[in-house]
């Protein structure tokens, strides 16, 4: 075996085996209605997780470029806005509060318009309010997701 195919044989690994975490507490947490929708998304990100394992062990998988120096200095706050999200602010906050502003956050960070332009500070402020009220409407009223909630809703 060589360090290539370990490249990525270990990574598919870490993949399928959160994929298996999340679909066994998908199907074990309770009430069973709430965990409905994370069930589905669940089986089919393992299904999808192993067929990347599988393709990784069988050697299928090519080797990319990778990322440079400059791409990953660019993607860096985003991510890290993404784990502020992820690990402190879903859970204080609640979902649609913080998802509103990290939504907010990542988009006016990445948007390659001009700061200083009242009128498109006002175009992203409505661009977040509408995909706020897309995903609440998916979520809470169509799915009937249970959703973290914090400090305001």
């Amino acid at each position: 075996m060589t360090i290539s195919r370990l490249q990525h044989i270990i990574p598919a690994g870490l993949v399928f085996l959160l994929a298996a975490v999340v679909t066994w507490l998908s199907f074990t947490q309770q009430p069973v209605e709430s965990f409905l929708f994370p069930r589905v998304i669940s089986v089919a990100f393992i299904i999808l997780a192993l067929w990347n394992l599988i393709r990784a062990g069988a050697g299928m998988s090519r080797v990319g470029g990778g990322l440079s120096f400059d791409t990953m200095l660019k993607i860096a706050p985003g991510l890290i806005i993404v784990l502020i999200y992820v690990f402190f602010a879903a859970k204080e906050l609640g979902f649609y509060v913080s998802s509103t502003l990290v939504f907010f956050a990542v988009y006016s960070f990445y948007d390659p318009v001009p700061i200083s332009s009242i009128k498109d500070w006002f175009k992203r402020i409505m661009i977040t309010a509408v995909f706020m009220a897309v995903i609440y409407g998916l979520f809470a009223l169509t799915l009937q997701v249970q959703t973290p909630r914090g400090i305001f809703i």
